[in-house]
């Protein structure tokens, strides 16, 4: 066994001759999960990217740990995000631990789902493991006010679901033929990643939630606490927790970013809707 100097002499002795500390990267992953609106930009590849590689390129670190706060969001922006936590842990031969704070729904389950093991807050909901899709209909408002729309296409769905004209039957087969093959996609995905879930023998695809005490039985999560207390549990009381900048840039080059030539009145009507919707994804389970 290699001669350990005791801990009082560590200040003065060269770093190299120092007994080295377990270290843990640590990357926050917060908030609505797709482009949300130009101002405020949702957790999606382009987002999180440098944030991954940063963490699991930290030199010497034992594990990676994912803190995870999301209502959910783009399904496609979920499955990227997951499949490069999968990708960098097999590469770099990392443990990775997610912890869920208030909730990890939808595509923040299917993020969470990329970890080996996932630790939640007793109180925390977690799962919604379904696939929805929301929007406005103005047709009633656009013929009160008088206004005339048009829209001209080559291809009978090009306009599918043009929230200003009224709802056509034929779209909804479309668009639950969609959902349909997103869910079966998410279904595999947890089945394959919690084997838990797939022995319980409980149907936990219905787009329901649970706290993180009544997920533990049901497989959804491994364990019930925080990261801190886990991560030292694990590692030992000395273990440093190394936590990831989120790197997006700052306020005034995102704003010049998106500033682009040609932005007109109804960019910024979308960005309202955007807030808006973005504001309902954490409505629905309570924050």
């Amino acid at each position: 066994m290699p001669f350990a100097f005791p801990r009082f002499l560590h200040p003065i002795l060269p770093k190299a001759w120092r007994a080295r500390k377990p270290s843990v990267a640590v990357i926050r992953l917060t908030g609505v999960i797709g482009a949300v609106s130009p101002l405020r930009s949702g957790l999606s590849m382009a987002t999180v990217a440098s944030s991954l590689e940063s963490g699991f390129g930290m030199a010497g670190v034992s594990a990676v740990a994912l803190v995870i706060n999301s209502p959910g969001g783009s399904p496609a922006q979920s499955h990227l995000i997951h499949r490069r936590i999968r990708s960098l842990a097999i590469e770099k031969k990392l443990p990775v631990y997610a912890f869920v704070e208030d909730v990890a729904a939808s595509g923040g389950y299917m993020i969470a789902c990329a970890a080996d093991e996932i630790v939640a807050d007793p109180t925390s909901l977690i799962g919604s493991i379904g696939v929805v899709s929301a929007g406005f209909g103005f047709d009633k408002l656009i013929e009160r006010i008088g206004v005339e729309r048009r829209v001209h296409t080559q291809g009978e769905a090009k306009a599918m679901l043009d929230p200003f004209r009224p709802e056509n039957p034929e779209d909804i087969v479309r668009l639950k033929a969609i959902q349909a093959d997103v869910q079966e996609l998410f279904t595999a995905l947890v089945t394959e990643r919690r084997p838990a879930v797939r022995a319980s023998g409980d149907n936990l695809f219905t787009g329901a939630v649970w706290t993180g005490r009544q997920a533990l039985p049901l497989g959804l999560v491994d364990g019930l606490g925080d990261a801190r207390s886990t991560l030292r549990a694990r590692f030992g009381d000395d273990v440093v927790l190394k936590l990831v900048a989120e790197k997006q840039g700052s306020f005034v080059s995102r704003l010049l970013r998106r500033a682009v030539p040609g932005s007109t009145l109804s960019d910024f009507a979308g960005d309202a809707f955007a807030a808006i919707e973005e504001r309902a994804a954490w409505a629905r389970y309570g924050l």
